[in-house]
């Protein structure tokens, strides 16, 4: 997607409150791959990815900048924690599954794409067959009437099927026993392919014996699975996502100071910290990862790193590491303004899902001004007397806020509740002031 970087930056200003240097370093990131796709291929290949090292607390926005941003510029992207990693050699996931996994929702990607793409032919093909099933054979040397009588009621059967007139009508079809796909990305490629080429085998053997009466709204979304694997170009879907992939993935490594070894520590606490960041190096460098779709190079994947760094600095990574995220960026801790700005400016807010979901009951939930300013309060204060958990805070304090109206939700059907000051203070102010209250509640 074409977008600007102060574009992006207003985009993400309406669902994240402040943290204007990371977003700002975040969009920059991302129209520089924009720009380095324009030039010519041998310029494009000097150009490497900025990755970004993100540095703050818990719950100050880290994993939802990136994850919005994906959403928006519609770009493969996945979350992973660098701690779930072992170095090669001790059981657990090897840090090439990360670019697998991204490659999967990549393929994923392209494959819904094509999907909606050729709506029209899967559907084509799903009602031809219903029609088929459902339809009467054309009687045996049958007279030119009788021709145009079956071509209409046939033509008449398959609108109503495209309609949903036919959809409690029960049909016979059969069921694919096979289609399964490996998606273990920690197993080695060759060994999935092999699976799932036994896998097609044995469902190609067992399909005529599968059968099954079910209803034609079910057989559509069977048959709509099976259209998919006709019609689509795999091939072409493949390559289509490797490409993408190359060009425009992004990984969100959370957790990275987890991996790093205090200069305190002699390290024997887990011998493989150290190891999983030398194995880490190679892909954020730039290397070959053996994928079950093909081989891709991991040169122009962009890697945000992110971490709160609070037993731990960015300078206990291994410097080779620490040179693959040149751009680094501090996200600001969240006061009571930022915690009131959370619950009342992005859209969707905290405060509007919950007005949505207790209208279902139908009832009018609102807020004092007040109010809001006084669990903004609250969360501020727990979060100093406790752990910082930052934004996190809030769903437990509004929750735990709204609890007995939600609860008796069923009493306010047709009226309006309103949520004041009073009330917020009467259940958070004794758990604040308590500090084991406020630790195992809040």
């Amino acid at each position: 997607m074409n977008m600007i970087p102060q574009e992006i930056v207003d985009y993400l200003d309406q669902h994240i409150i402040g943290q204007n240097n990371a977003k700002k370093t975040i969009a920059l990131a991302l129209r520089t791959r924009y720009r380095r796709l324009r030039l010519d291929p041998p310029l494009q290949d000097e150009i490497m990815p900025k990755n970004i090292l993100m540095i703050g607390s818990t719950g100050v926005g880290k994993t939802e900048i990136a994850r919005r941003l994906a959403k928006l510029m519609q770009l493969p992207f996945i979350k992973v924690e660098a701690s779930k990693y072992t170095e090669v050699g001790f059981v657990g996931r090897d840090v090439e599954s990360m670019v697998r996994d991204l490659v999967m929702t990549s393929y994923s990607m392209v494959k819904a794409e094509h999907n909606e793409n050729n709506k029209e032919a899967i559907e084509h093909y799903i009602v031809d067959i219903l029609t088929h099933k459902l339809h009467p054979e054309v009687p045996h040397f049958p007279t030119e009437e009788e021709k145009a009588r079956h071509e209409i009621s046939k033509s008449e059967l398959s609108k109503k099927i495209r309609n949903g007139g036919m959809d409690d009508r029960l049909v016979e079809i059969e069921l694919s026993t096979g289609g399964i796909e490996f998606n273990d990305t920690n197993m080695p490629p060759e060994i999935a392919r092999v699976q799932e080429s036994f896998s097609k085998m044995f469902s190609v053997i067992g399909k005529e014996e599968n059968k099954k009466e079910v209803s034609v709204a079910e057989a559509k979304e069977i048959l709509r699975q099976e259209a998919s694997e006709k019609l689509l170009n795999h091939d072409q879907i493949k390559r289509e996502a490797l490409k993408r992939t190359e060009e425009g993935g992004i990984i969100f490594l959370d957790e990275i100071d987890k991996i790093a070894v205090n200069s305190r520590s002699d390290g024997r606490n887990d011998p493989s910290k150290e190891g999983v960041q030398r194995d880490l190096l190679p892909i954020v460098e730039g290397s070959i990862v053996s994928t079950k779709f093909g081989s891709i190079k991991t040169d122009h994947i962009l890697f945000i790193a992110a971490g709160a760094f609070h037993l731990t600095k960015p300078s206990d990574l291994i410097p080779e590491l620490q040179g693959r995220f040149p751009l680094r960026v501090e996200l600001e801790p969240l006061n009571e303004d930022a915690l009131y700005l959370i619950l009342t400016k992005p859209k969707n807010s905290l405060l509007e899902q919950y007005k949505a979901l207790l209208a279902t009951e139908e009832m009018q939930l609102s807020f004092d001004e007040a109010a809001i300013r006084a669990m903004a309060r609250y969360a501020q204060r727990a979060n100093e007397k406790t752990e910082d958990i930052g934004a996190r805070r809030l769903h437990t304090v509004v929750e735990k806020v709204l609890e007995d109206i939600s609860f008796n939700a069923h009493l306010h059907k047709n009226s309006a509740v309103t949520v004041t000051e009073a009330m917020v203070n009467t259940i958070l102010l004794p758990l604040v002031e308590d500090e084991d209250l406020a630790r195992y509640i809040l």
